[in-house]
């Protein structure tokens, strides 16, 4: 495996299950950019370990029994890059809603820590477990 491909695997096992262990696997000037999130009300872009920090806590105080699933991890010829295909599973806790994801994740790495990810999911489903509109489309 290269080393971004294995950052990948530590990021998906221990962001939820062991999540000080994974603050370890971030360098502080991470880079995480989440296109589809301003559809929801969220940042586009998260800047830094604190901005970084403050939003996993966010989702992972808001939901119970998240797990990722059908994880692949396909490493690019550049050791230092790799992507991932997985679902995630949880209960919204507000909404006592179901959440049920499909994810692409980018990785990149340098000094063997985790300094860019790019994540794609679908906000329609993040909207409906949240019991939250979506910005730009007509009510």
């Amino acid at each position: 495996m290269t080393t971004a491909s294995t950052l990948l695997h530590r990021h998906i096992q221990t962001f939820v299950d062991d999540n000080a262990r994974w603050q370890t696997l971030i360098a502080d000037n991470l880079l995480w950019e989440l296109p589809f999130a301003p559809s929801l009300g969220h940042p586009a872009r998260l800047m830094g370990r604190q901005e970084v920090v403050n939003h996993v806590t966010w989702f992972l105080s808001s939901v119970e029994n998240f797990r990722f699933l059908d994880v692949e991890v396909h490493p690019f010829v550049d050791s230092q890059a790799a992507v991932a295909e997985f679902r995630g599973e949880g209960f919204i806790k507000s909404t006592r809603r179901i959440y049920v994801q499909n994810y692409v994740l980018f990785l990149r790495a340098e000094n063997e820590k985790i300094t860019f990810l790019r994540e794609y999911f679908n906000p329609v489903r993040a909207a409906k477990a949240l019991d939250t509109p979506i910005r730009g489309l007509e009510p």
